[in-house]
């Protein structure tokens, strides 16, 4: 099977933090040109505790201007629209096994004018992560940077390093480049 057959299987069926790892480890590094543009996302399921969470609040994808402007987290409205979210208010201590998604869903409409934000809210550098440079953002209010590794021109593979949450605990997710 090629990689982007073992992303898509994953995507559909779900994987281990390890499947998970062993592929994004064979993937290619990400350079800042590969960046730029908006990207839709989607998770891949691995048993991480916040699994579900973005969906459910309406989480679109990521949009790359510049290495200094990168808006980490785009959301659509249910009439298509799409805006952008201030990552500093995501509570992270929440007890994420124990939030129902459909609060989740419930509460994003009602916080979100309060959440929403012009601003951009993440940088990109390159980082080495797991033994390979690649292109990596960087959230400027939480100690949270998202690596990024190639699939294909339009597909990337990203991981979500959190501190303080377990190595083996990761969040992993696709973008696929809209424009």
């Amino acid at each position: 099977m090629s990689k982007k057959e073992d992303l898509e299987q994953m995507l559909r069926d779900g994987a281990s933090q390890a499947e998970a790892f062993q592929l994004f480890d064979a993937l290619e590094v990400v350079n800042f040109e590969t960046m730029w543009g908006l990207w839709k996302g989607s998770e891949i399921t691995t048993g991480q505790p916040m699994e579900g969470l973005l969906t459910a609040a309406g989480w679109y994808g990521k949009r790359f201007e510049n290495p200094e402007s990168v808006y980490p987290l785009v959301f659509q409205k249910p009439d298509g629209t799409l805006f952008t979210g201030n990552p500093a208010l995501l509570p992270l201590s929440l007890p994420f096994d124990k939030v129902s998604l459909k609060s989740i869903s419930i509460g994003m409409k009602v916080v979100r004018p309060f959440f929403t934000t012009e601003k951009s809210s993440a940088r990109l550098r390159i980082m080495d992560y797991r033994g390979k440079p690649s292109a990596s953002m960087v959230y400027d209010a939480k100690a949270i940077i998202d690596i990024f590794r190639k699939v294909d021109e339009t597909t990337l593979m990203g991981v979500m390093d959190i501190k303080n949450i377990k190595q083996d605990m990761s969040y992993f997710f696709v973008l696929r480049k809209i424009r």
